[in-house]
């Protein structure tokens, strides 16, 4: 037989044949159907040397593989949520807001390149991200443009006369109402909010929501953010329809009942006067701490907790206990559905013929609903509503119930609805940790699956199956609590600057009590409510929360540290598209997400703190020293700042001002000026007055002055001076040093930005933000000319 040169295929691999004999023929898989030995050996058992392939040959057809198997397991549908997001994060980042034109133009743009590219695959795909990021833009816009929220310019004092629409009753005796404004009078406001809310002195037992009441009240327009970068509350308030925040300077009083109200407005005010009797009937049944905490685990007003148990709570990472979310509704429809199914196995008959597990979603759906409702309608809730609502109508239609799929429609949802909430911890924190939960769970049942069918074994002696039990649940309880804790940590820490080191054991030992002992009480009490007969569930369900509260209060006691700092939004940016691929991506390409992961860890430990912080009232100052304090140039300051501030700097103790110059890292001050040298050297003064501020020119890095009017201080231009103008304009300031040789030279980072965004855009219009000083009530004989704030 005449030899012949040949190329044959070895698996995806082309090599040059030998040549071959009539033993090597019969010997060939391509002849007699035997496959080829995997070692490389043909035939006689002579070896062929494959030529080495290209490292980026074997990446591409990996990766190539890889998005295949991705593409069929339907995880692209899975990005839709986060490319929507992607889009909402984009407008609310924008400095200049977008108008519908520009976002319909963009849009029309990406249909028609979605259409051109039809038979590109890669491409389409890489044009429907971008529709999805257009659609995220464009669903921002809508719900600002809708909110169109009335926002108070500057502070103002004047008779208010509305209709309370809730009622927060507070721990310290004070009760916080949020009522939508009738008319306002002496004076009256030429551009009134349509809704307020203000704080009595005492507290007022015979205010319902429905109530019409007046008052004198003192209001101010919502806060910025108290550093740059942090929760910005204008923006929080101006999507929740509240223009003003205040206090009333008067007893309040009802009078009688004005216009009633659109449709919309009365079933508000049956739901929260429902609300109000229910947790007046938990707290009072219960008592103490413990009542007020069922009442917010059952209705959601957390007013009526202690500032010591919501911060013991906080540092031991089990405060999201009183946020109702989905752990809440997964309770209560999972103890409905317990309960029916255990109900319907009492009669084998019907439990046989009918589909029992459906009658149970179907009830627990409503179970859910009507907690919707009692709960307040918050936006967490109604997040955890549609989570929920989503997987028991999986159920219904034989379906399986927890699925990323079914959280990336609730997820789509909520965007949609409410885009501003993604923005907000409680929407990243929530679908973080069930997304990591859920992507865990599966590598968990993967894997466990496979080890069975390896080893053929099913379950043990039946004997050990208590023992087992007990053990899943208290693995799987630690398992649950490290996933979710470790995926919100991240969002924890940069939004609250603070992480819980215990939070482990603190849920690990607290979230049974929760489960088993007081949210059935919860659903228990509800049902026999109606009939006088929630005593005992409710009491059952104070021991229940007394146990929790003692746990967190002596971790709480034993927690050294919990400030983390300000976490940088890039390196915010990064890790969670880390943690998107990690839970998203179900193939070997989930490890794209651990350089991520690396940079973003890389980005915080490389970080760079301010130096200085700076109220937006511009009163309050405060000065990070070397040896982990921070000076403050008040000794009674804002107590809600500073402890932000301490958080953000990791500050462990706070240093009040001196009456005379001590040296670097403390205020020194007198009545109208305070002086401090920070550690780095450059000098930093604050006053009240611009003619005070003046003589400091030659030698200060950095001069506040606390007056509006102020202008030309030092005619030095290497010298920074921020007024009580600036700050009313651009917000709270944060102040990095930098030596450039001969001086210190100031970078500052406001919190506000120009063009206001619609949320921001009431600060142009305060006194301070024009130059003018504090509106004062004018006397008898001293003219038209307004009298100056003193000083």
């Amino acid at each position: 037989m005449g030899r012949e040169a040949a190329g044959r295929t070895l698996g995806e691999k082309t090599v040059p044949q030998m040549p071959v004999t009539g033993l090597e023929r019969d010997n060939d898989p391509a002849t007699s159907g035997v496959q080829a030995p995997p070692s490389g050996r043909i035939g006689t058992g002579r070896f062929i040397r494959r030529p080495a392939e290209p490292f980026w040959t074997r990446l591409h057809r990996g990766l190539a593989a890889n998005l295949v198997k991705e593409q069929e397991r339907g995880v692209a549908f899975l990005f839709v949520p986060v490319f929507l997001g992607i889009g909402v994060i984009l407008y609310f980042s924008l400095t200049v807001e977008p108008g519908f034109l520009q976002l319909g133009l963009v849009g029309g743009i990406l249909v028609a390149l979605a259409l051109a590219c039809r038979r590109i695959p890669a491409a389409q795909l890489l044009v429907f991200a971008l529709l999805a990021i257009a659609a995220g833009l464009l669903a921002a816009k809508f719900e600002t443009w809708s909110a169109d929220t009335k926002v108070l310019g500057s502070e103002i004092t004047t008779r208010v006369t509305g209709t309370v629409v809730l009622v927060e009753r507070r721990a310290n005796g004070r009760t916080r109402l949020t009522m939508d404004v009738l008319k306002t009078e002496r004076p009256k406001l030429r551009y009134q909010p349509d809704r307020i809310r203000a704080t009595t002195r005492s507290e007022v037992s015979h205010i319902h929501p429905g109530s019409h009441i007046k008052g004198l009240v003192r209001l101010r327009p919502p806060p910025g953010p108290v550093q740059p970068g942090s929760y910005d509350f204008s923006r929080e308030n101006y999507f929740d329809g509240l223009g003003a925040n205040g206090f009333f300077l008067s007893a309040v009083e009802t009078v009688a009942d004005g216009a009633s109200g659109g449709v919309q407005q009365r079933v508000s005010i049956f739901i929260a006067d429902l609300r109000d009797r229910l947790s007046t009937r938990i707290s009072e049944t219960i008592g103490g701490r413990e009542g007020a905490i069922a009442a917010a685990l059952i209705t959601g007003t957390k007013a009526g907790i202690p500032d010591d148990v919501n911060e013991a709570l906080r540092r031991t990472g089990l405060a999201h206990i009183l946020s109702i979310s989905g752990l809440h509704m997964a309770l209560v429809a999972g103890f409905v559905m317990l309960v029916l199914r255990a109900g319907c196995g009492l009669f084998p008959g019907f439990s046989s013929r009918r589909p029992v597990k459906k009658y149970a979603a179907i009830a627990a759906l409503g179970a859910i609903f009507f907690y919707l409702f009692v709960s307040g309608t918050s936006v967490a809730t109604q997040r955890s509503f549609i989570m929920l609502a989503v997987m028991l109508a999986a159920l219904l239609y034989d379906r399986a119930a927890i699925t990323m799929r079914n959280l990336a429609i609730s997820a789509i949802v909520v965007i949609l609805v409410a885009p501003h909430e993604v923005i907000g911890p409680s929407f990243q924190m929530s679908f973080a940790a069930t997304a990591a939960l859920i992507a865990a769970y599966a590598v968990w049942s993967e894997r466990r699956e496979r080890r069975i069918e390896a080893r053929g074994v099913s379950d043990l002696d039946g004997r050990w199956e208590i023992p087992r039990t007990l053990l899943r649940y208290g693995g799987g309880l630690a398992f649950t609590s490290l996933i979710a804790g470790t995926a919100t940590a991240l969002f924890a820490a940069y939004h609250f600057h603070r992480i819980a080191p215990y939070g482990l054991i603190a849920n690990l030992a607290a979230m049974p009590l929760v489960s088993v002992m007081v949210m059935p009480s919860a659903v228990f009490a509800m049902i026999l409510m109606p009939f006088g007969l929630d005593s005992l569930p409710l009491t059952v369900m104070g021991w229940g929360i007394s146990l929790v509260i003692a746990i967190a209060e002596w971790l709480a006691a034993r927690t050294v540290f919990d400030e983390v700092g300000i976490i940088p939004m890039r390196a915010v940016a990064v890790l969670a598209l880390g943690l998107v691929l990690l839970t998203l991506l179900t193939s070997r390409l989930r490890l794209t997400s651990i350089p991520l992961i690396a940079v973003g860890l890389m980005m915080i430990i490389m970080r760079q703190e301010p130096d200085v912080l700076i109220s937006e009232d511009a009163r309050l100052v405060a000065v990070k020293s070397d040896s982990a304090a921070l000076a403050v140039n008040r000794k009674r300051p804002n107590a809600f700042t500073l402890d932000n501030w301490k958080r953000a700097l990791r500050a462990a103790v706070v240093e009040k001002p001196l009456s005379e110059f001590e040296g670097e890292g403390i205020f020194s001050c007198t009545d109208d000026l305070c002086i401090i040298r920070q550690t780095g050297g450059a000098l930093l003064v604050h006053s009240k007055s611009a003619e005070k501020a003046s003589v400091w020119c030659r030698e200060a890095a950095i001069i506040i002055v606390d007056d509006a009017t102020a202008s030309g201080v030092c005619s030095n231009e290497r010298i920074a001076v921020i007024t009580k103008r600036h700050l009313a304009k651009w917000g709270s300031a944060a102040i990095a040093f930098r030596s450039t040789g001969n001086h210190m030279a100031a970078d500052i980072d406001y919190a506000v930005s120009e063009p206001y965004r619609p949320w921001h855009g009431h600060r142009a219009f305060s006194r301070a933000a024009r130059g003018m000083p504090p509106w004062r009530r004018k006397k008898a004989g001293t003219g038209n000319k307004p009298r100056p704030a003193s000083k």
